[in-house]
């Protein structure tokens, strides 16, 4: 049997990747009410913030800060898999089932990574916001609807034509 270490801070700042076991459904963004709610039930119950965000069709990525006396973020990522997948099924939406009777929406674990400096922090808000341009679904950063990157233009954070415009840095480079 595989140890999976995970590194514990209670009041910690992690980055997060979750990913759906199929990678080509679009799970996330087709049912992102129900992927909010799940989120909301599981942050009103056990505290969390979250410092940046975004959802893409087949994974998401985040940024949370835990409350100073908690770690347990993956009691919290259980939860949020399971409500959600618990509304897909709900839905219409067919799960199969592994070992231990574990639904297949989600891949079994996720990514986590402890922030450790001003740093990091920075370029992994960056990276989380340009995760759609990346990816080809968007040709700015702005023109993603399920990002933090909307509040981070709102709160004076970022300029809306933050990391420029893809396609036609794109265009340039033919």
């Amino acid at each position: 049997m595989v140890l999976y270490r995970r590194q514990r801070i209670p009041g910690g700042t992690y980055f997060f990747t979750l990913t759906l076991s199929d990678r080509s459904q679009r799970l996330l963004t087709e049912h992102i009410q129900s992927l909010r709610q799940a989120y909301a039930s599981v942050r009103k119950r056990h505290p969390f913030q979250t410092d940046a965000i975004v959802i893409l069709p087949d994974h998401l990525h985040c940024l949370w800060t835990l409350p100073d006396d908690d770690a347990a973020y993956s009691m919290r990522w259980r939860l949020i898999k399971t409500q959600f997948t618990a509304a897909l099924i709900a839905g219409g939406v067919g799960a199969g089932r592994r070992r231990r009777n574990e639904r297949t929406i989600w891949q079994p674990r996720f990514w986590e990574h402890a922030i450790r400096d001003e740093t990091d922090l920075s370029r992994h808000i960056d990276y989380i916001h340009f995760n759609p341009v990346k990816h080809g679904l968007a040709d700015r950063v702005s023109d993603w609807p399920y990002s933090s990157f909307h509040r981070f233009c709102r709160d004076g954070n970022l300029p809306k034509d933050w990391a420029g415009d893809f396609e036609s840095c794109r265009k340039k480079g033919e």
